[in-house]
């Protein structure tokens, strides 16, 4: 199947389902495109292959063909990343520095390691053919939480400021944590060496920060010096695309690097905000990253719905299915009470240490990466052990966009009536 061809089937699936959910079922958008392409790639599966309908059969075959992995990772990924961190807030960003990090590193780290010996205890009781490291390495493709999914859904949604601040922070830099932790772990299940986790951690982290600031400032001298905003877009462009390839040719962190370029040009374009309102008075330069923001993440959530048309279901999908997502609330759980400890006393929006965990527990969504990082275990893992990493990565995404996504709002709403009665009784 052509590219051209491809991009049309998944324009009309976003085009059709966004009209269909605007007319009739008013859920948020992002949602009700993944919720429907998963529907829809459901009902092209009993007709292609329950009911033996040729032309569909060799359409979900072709559909089923293109590459995910390649298209996320080698191709809009940087882009997405960047849209998501020039909206960052740097006032709130420095405010709530410390529970950020604390979530972003410490939280990822230690809910891969719990999820994965959870899973292996799992697996050790149902004769699941797992190893330890297996099933640490499946802890990181599922534990980070999704930058894409939280900027594209939680911050519509009706969150305070300060806490979307927090949620789309540690989303945005806990990826970096995962990436190093699964190739760390990875390289333990495939006998190659790294380096230890931390000398990785430092390299990967801290070569894409030093790669986005020197090449970022050296770009935006030239946006200093143009008065074109059309050029302002492609300098952006420029700068992100060329980050990411230089980062991942090197062995560092793309994803971080990416992160970094969005909120320096978001920093630097505050500090000429002046001059920016003369050249581009009509915000054609942040318009574009808004629309392309959107666009990309509704084409990305219709390939995740459309990607379960190449999904085997593994033998042991009963099992691991069910006790996969009990796993990933109580890994995230112990992760988050961790870091909710270290944070202090002052949690951000003055909650509760227990309201602070349940709403960091319930807003962790997965998305697009996990899928990614899942898809890229085929090369090294046995065909059963893999259909088991898809398995578990594809519910656990469709359990968190859509049952914590749906749900996110009214825990919101809920924990601030009980923080506005808790603060009304210690006034008393």
């Amino acid at each position: 199947m052509s590219v051209l061809l491809f991009l049309i089937i998944i324009l009309a699936f976003v085009v059709c389902i966004g009209i269909v959910n605007e007319k009739i079922f008013h859920i948020q958008s992002d949602i009700a495109i993944i919720l429907f392409a998963l529907i829809l790639s459901l009902v092209l599966v009993i007709l292609g292959k329950g009911l033996g309908i040729g032309i569909v059969s060799d359409f979900v075959s072709n559909i089923g063909e293109f590459g995910f992995e390649e298209y996320l990772m080698d191709g809009v990924l940087c882009f997405m990343l960047f849209a998501g961190a020039s909206k960052v807030n740097m006032g709130k960003f420095r405010q709530n520095l410390r529970p950020i990090c604390l979530l972003a590193l410490l939280t990822t780290v230690v809910s891969s390691f719990i999820y994965g010996a959870l899973f292996y205890l799992i697996a050790l009781i149902f004769k699941i053919p797992m190893d330890i490291w297996m099933c640490i390495l499946l802890g990181c493709v599922v534990s980070p939480t999704d930058p894409i999914a939280a900027t594209g859904i939680l911050s519509k949604i009706g969150l305070s400021k300060n806490v979307c601040s927090i949620i789309e922070n540690e989303s945005l830099f806990n990826d970096g944590t995962g990436v190093t932790l699964f190739i760390f772990v990875r390289s333990m299940i495939i006998k190659s060496s790294n380096g230890n986790f931390v000398d990785l951690m430092f390299r990967e982290i801290l070569g894409a920060v030093a790669v986005a600031l020197v090449v970022s400032y050296l770009l935006f001298k030239l946006m200093r010096i143009n008065k074109d905003p059309v050029r302002y877009i492609l300098i952006s462009l420029l700068d992100v695309s060329a980050v990411y390839m230089i980062c991942e040719h090197l062995g560092f962190s793309g994803v971080i690097a990416s992160v970094v370029c969005g909120m320096f040009f978001s920093y630097s374009m505050d500090k000429m905000e002046r001059r920016v309102r003369v050249i581009d008075p009509k915000e054609y330069y942040y318009d574009f990253w808004e629309i392309l923001e959107n666009i990309l993440n509704s084409v990305l959530f219709v390939m995740i719905g459309l990607y379960a048309l190449d999904i085997e279901i593994s033998e042991y999908a009963d099992v691991i299915i069910p006790f996969a997502i009990v796993i990933l609330l109580l890994s995230r759980a112990a992760g988050v009470m961790i870091s909710s400890v270290l944070t202090g006393k002052k949690t951000p929006g003055n909650y509760s240490l227990k309201e602070y965990a349940i709403l960091m527990i319930w807003s962790a969504l997965k998305g697009g990466l996990s899928l990614a990082l899942a898809i890229s275990t085929e090369s090294y893992l046995e065909p059963s052990v893999f259909r088991i990493f898809i398995n578990v990565t594809y519910v656990t995404i469709f359990f968190t966009v859509l049952v914590q996504g749906l749900t996110i709002k009214n825990v919101y709403f809920k924990l601030e009536e009980h923080k506005a009665k808790r603060i009304r009784e210690q006034r008393r």
